[in-house]
């Protein structure tokens, strides 16, 4: 079964992909900070064997690992594939893990929180995630209580989560919008919504591959799916703002449009080593080449597949051994000369 993040979204643009998250307590146990090692490991424990027949609710099937249990590198890939945040990596508590088989839905046991749910997919599918995970939260809160005020919403570690516990997110992409002069300046109006704009994989100008995600700044004052609707709103806006100033450019250079995506593409296919941010830089041009119909593959492409791929840690476990950075760099253009679809 194809994982989410390798499915091409039918109606291809700058949004690559939406997540809701929630961060929900059980109410017989102290936040997670605060519990000893045995506590720990007794609620782990609990949830895991309470929750172990819900792929029998929603017909996906479910792998369930203790994290202390997956090595290093193998928590690393998670990350880079948005199963698991900094956070999690960065405790070491006992935690437990329960993913579907295609990685679109996810529980973190005793990581911030005691449960954390999360739903991805690809495109712009926040409502229908939001559906997702609510029927997941009621399925686990049916059989174990959640920490709940009536005035204050859902308590959770951390007071900027206080309320609906929900954070929902896009990733846009935005290579030519990001370029202008006064992307600063959008990025602040945008902050006037009441949502936050960073890079994906690096701060300003150097986060490669042009790729931003959005997410809500509050969790408290409105309802989960106005929240979701926001931050919609705001990726909409973003991608809309991007084909504009794509179809301008497109209108007054397409020549050196389509000189630069083909060049791109060339290097990708050819080359011998790249680092990160070479490749990133022409995957980046490559999908939004794509997009714009400049370039086009012999069948269907994910883009946003190739960019996980190259990941360090996913690199890593193609390989038999321990890579150094030189090697990672070799490894990394093998990878996508091996991966990377043909012309039409």
């Amino acid at each position: 079964m194809l994982k989410w993040f390798e499915c091409e979204e039918e109606n291809r643009q700058n949004i690559i992909s939406s997540k809701i998250r929630l961060a929900r307590n059980w109410s017989e146990y102290v936040f997670p900070a605060k519990l000893s090692k045995e506590e720990s490991l007794e609620m782990v424990k609990r949830l895991c064997e309470g929750l172990a027949d819900l792929g029998e609710q929603d017909g996906n099937q479910y792998e369930t690992t203790y994290l202390e249990d997956l090595s290093e590198l193998d928590r690393r890939a998670l990350k880079e594939r948005r199963v698991l945040n900094a956070s999690v990596l960065s405790r070491k508590a006992p935690m437990a893990l329960m993913v579907s088989e295609k990685e679109d839905i996810s529980l973190v046991f005793n990581g911030t929180d005691h449960i954390r749910i999360q739903a991805l997919s690809t495109g712009l599918h926040l409502q229908e995630l939001l559906k997702t995970a609510n029927e997941v939260d009621d399925f686990i809160n049916a059989r174990f209580s959640y920490a709940f005020d009536e005035k204050y919403g859902y308590l959770t570690s951390f007071p900027t989560n206080v309320g609906t516990g929900m954070r929902a997110s896009v990733m846009v992409h935005l290579p030519s919008l990001s370029l202008g002069k006064k992307f600063s300046s959008v990025l602040t109006n945008m902050g006037r919504f009441g949502v936050s704009i960073r890079g994906a994989y690096g701060e300003g100008r150097e986060n490669y591959g042009s790729i931003f995600e959005v997410t809500n700044q509050k969790t408290m004052g409105q309802t989960e799916k106005e929240l979701a609707d926001l931050v919609g709103k705001v990726a909409q806006q973003l991608n809309d703002q991007e084909n504009q100033v794509r179809a301008l450019t497109l209108k007054n250079h397409k020549l050196e449009r389509e000189d630069e995506v083909y060049k791109s593409y060339g290097v990708l296919k050819y080359a011998r080593r790249l680092t990160m941010k070479e490749a990133m830089t022409y995957l980046s041009q490559l999908m939004a080449g794509i997009t714009d119909g400049l370039i086009k593959p012999d069948n269907s492409c994910s883009i946003y597949r190739l960019m996980l791929g190259i990941q360090t840690a996913n690199l890593q476990k193609l390989s038999d051994r321990p890579l150094g950075k030189e090697e990672l760099d070799v490894a990394r253009a093998a990878y996508l000369r091996r991966e990377l679809l043909e012309l039409g």
